[in-house]
């Protein structure tokens, strides 16, 4: 029983920690272009030189 009481207060401390993660990135910009990253591994780079 006091292994319960131990570990609830660490997994909802984890949790918060996880949330508060989350909106940092969120804040921060990380999730702004989701798309871009996608379509960029697509095109072709013209500037590199041929060999």
């Amino acid at each position: 029983m006091t292994g319960v009481l131990i570990l609830i207060p660490i997994a909802l401390g984890l949790g918060l920690l996880g949330l508060a993660a989350f909106f940092w990135a969120v804040r921060s910009g990380q999730f702004e272009d989701p798309d871009g990253a996608a379509s960029r591994i697509l095109m072709e780079d013209d500037d590199r030189p041929s060999a």
